[in-house]
């Protein structure tokens, strides 16, 4: 996804009600795509510029990126896709806010429907299956290489490993329930600063998928759950709370 020229870094004070609008050009004078809006959105919300909780208006991101607010809503929901943000009928968009207990239930949930995906795969698995899983370990391991690739990039790729495997697995529910799940990972990993090593996750990933290889279902399902585990365990959780600095620039926000 492009990245806008306007730097997120001013989004925060560009929110305010009084802001003068800013141009948001390419280099061939074209205004803002919506794609490169939610990417700059995405960016400000990684780098906790934009903090959980943030009302992002319409109007006043209309103003900073000088186009209609008809695209600010679509790239609003391109982020609300990625649970990025929350869109709530009759109040707006927020930045979303998942607390420490939700952070706990969306793994708890994972590895019990990731275990099944396990099962699911094992026993329906192509060559096919196994040759696309084995590419997106190569796509991992290229973009951990490249110096340029941004943390919240290496949390979709290494998610969406988990993703492709479920697809694999058969069942399209049992698909879209992990595709959500996952996003919401990315979203809590971002917010309770993950000390996850990507290399470790990549490592594992191919790990877990030779044991698959080998029929091994128990030995599968136990890689998976300790995988997850260790993901969770890497989040500053005990913290209670993400920093107490981001809700002092929320109401300095509001």
């Amino acid at each position: 996804m492009p990245r806008a020229r306007t730097s997120p870094k001013a989004l925060p004070a560009d929110l305010a009600p009084d802001t003068e609008p800013t141009p948001d050009t390419a280099a061939d004078g074209r205004l803002a795509s919506t794609e490169s809006i939610a990417q700059d959105l995405a960016t400000a919300i990684v780098e906790k510029r934009l903090p959980p909780g943030t009302w992002l208006r319409e109007e006043a991101l209309g103003r900073v990126y000088t186009v209609s607010r008809t695209k600010i809503r679509a790239a609003l929901v391109m982020l609300s896709k990625d649970k990025l943000i929350e869109i709530i009928p009759d109040k707006g968009a927020f930045v979303s806010r998942p607390s420490v207990q939700e952070a706990r239930e969306v793994f708890s949930v994972r590895r019990v429907l990731e275990a099944e995906v396990v099962r699911l795969f094992i026993a329906s698995a192509t060559p096919a299956d196994y040759q696309m899983l084995e590419q997106h370990i190569r796509f991992e391991r290229a973009a951990l290489r490249e110096s340029t690739t941004t943390g919240r990039v290496r949390e979709k790729l290494l998610g969406d490993f988990h993703v492709v495997l479920a697809e694999a697995a058969g069942n399209q529910t049992l698909a879209q329930l992990v595709r959500d799940l996952v996003a919401r990972s990315s979203l809590i990993a971002m917010l309770y600063d993950s000390s996850n090593d990507p290399h470790c996750s990549s490592e594992e990933h191919a790990d877990f998928l030779a044991l698959c290889k080998t029929g091994d279902v128990a030995a599968a399902v136990a890689s998976m759950t300790e995988h997850l585990e260790r993901i969770e365990a890497n989040l500053a959780l005990d913290n209670g709370r993400p920093d107490r600095q981001l809700d002092l620039v929320k109401a300095l926000l509001a």
